[in-house]
């Protein structure tokens, strides 16, 4: 090969793909430079530790700070257990060719391919509208049956089929000791006829039968984590099942020729030698599920709250959506923008520090096999 074919060659193995390296290295530093520019003075304690205020145009993010890290660890924990069972399925148990392993990878490659949009929606009407409404419907026929059996009490004004006026009714179950009736209570101060009407306990019954608290059938916290752990698991499940195939034959044959189980060998030999693997799916599912914003439109992310939510069923901020909102919905757009590029810069650092916290976990992990 001649001199010139060779400095031809070299230039294109070589410095193209460094030319290219070297512009989107540079596309990242601008970006960022520019974020650090007109958000990073805007940065302060006050900022990351205090609430919104006046339509989220003042006051801080921390709310929404606390909302997505406890998401992503709800997810998290939601999508590497399922994943990883998954993968040791499809790895170590299941036929190759078998007609269910080709419809689970079939499904995994096709969940892939779902925009994120299309899971928002699934969450609202499978987690929410089917399953959370059901469980709400359980635990109020429950509280019904209870509720109907304090009507029945004898010492209730409408026991045995008798007349009462809502006011007597809701004056009895504030005098129960057993339970607390304060939400039934409420619901007849609704009565349509006014709480002066006279009815019996099949009366109060019919129209408390419709009132079903909805605690589980609403949007929360739960449901948008599960939705981002649906929307996450191909990521876990391609991530493991690569893993658990480096770990080579000869030690799970090695295994077994020393009497030990098949599971003995799954949970003793190749989950410790492919926990790095398992570890790493972690971590790309938390850098796709951090920022996602569609698929909690409609499962769970409120546009502005005060307080922190305090159970699992309950609404919560994220970075992500208010990001959204700042930058869509802001009645002034251009005094917001400062907000706008603070709050991208403290999602991008999030983001890094759980991947970062992950990665070490990683690499501790990776040290202590190699040291023992």
């Amino acid at each position: 090969m001649s001199a010139m074919k060779k400095s031809i060659v070299g230039f294109f193995a070589l410095r193209i793909p460094m030319i290219f390296t070297l512009l989107i290295v540079a596309v990242i530093v601008v970006i960022i430079g520019n974020f650090l520019i007109v958000g990073g003075g805007h940065i302060s304690w006050e900022f990351l530790s205090t609430e919104p205020r006046n339509m989220n145009t003042e006051g801080g993010i921390f709310p929404a700070i606390y909302g997505t890290v406890l998401l992503v660890l709800i997810m998290t924990l939601a999508a590497v257990p399922v994943g990883t069972i998954t993968a040791i399925y499809l790895t170590e148990y299941a036929r190759q060719n078998s007609w269910l392993a080709r419809t689970i990878r079939f499904a995994v490659n096709t969940l892939a391919g779902v925009p994120s949009i299309v899971f928002g929606l699934f969450g609202l009407g499978f987690f929410i509208q089917t399953v959370g409404a059901q469980i709400d419907r359980v635990n109020w026929n429950q509280t019904m049956s209870q509720f109907h059996a304090s009507l029945e009490a004898r010492q209730s004004p409408v026991a045995g089929g008798k007349i009462a006026t809502i006011t007597e009714v809701q004056k009895y179950l504030e005098s129960s000791k057993e339970y607390d009736w304060k939400e039934q209570i409420s619901s007849l101060s609704t009565f349509p006829r006014g709480t002066e009407a006279r009815v019996n306990d099949d009366i109060v019954m019919r129209f408390m039968d419709d009132k079903v608290s909805l605690k589980w059938g609403k949007p929360g916290l739960i449901w948008a984590a599960f939705t981002l752990a649906l929307l996450t698991l191909p990521v876990v499940i391609v991530s493991v099942e690569e893993s658990l195939k480096t770990v080579p034959k000869d030690i799970r044959a090695a295994s077994l020729a020393l009497g030990a189980t098949k599971w003995e060998t799954i949970r003793k030999v190749v989950i410790p030698n492919s926990i790095t693997g398992i570890l790493t799916g972690s971590i790309l599912a938390i850098g796709r599920g951090a920022g996602e914003v569609a698929p909690i439109l409609f499962t769970g992310a409120v546009y502005s709250l005060q307080g922190l939510p305090s159970s699992l069923s309950d609404q919560f901020m994220h970075l992500g959506y208010h990001l959204y909102i700042l930058s869509t919905q802001s009645p002034d757009v251009d005094a917001v923008r400062p907000l706008q590029y603070a709050t991208t810069l403290v999602l991008l650092a999030l983001t890094l520090a759980l991947n970062f916290t992950a990665i070490l976990l990683r690499s501790h992990i990776r040290r202590r096999q190699i040291t023992s």
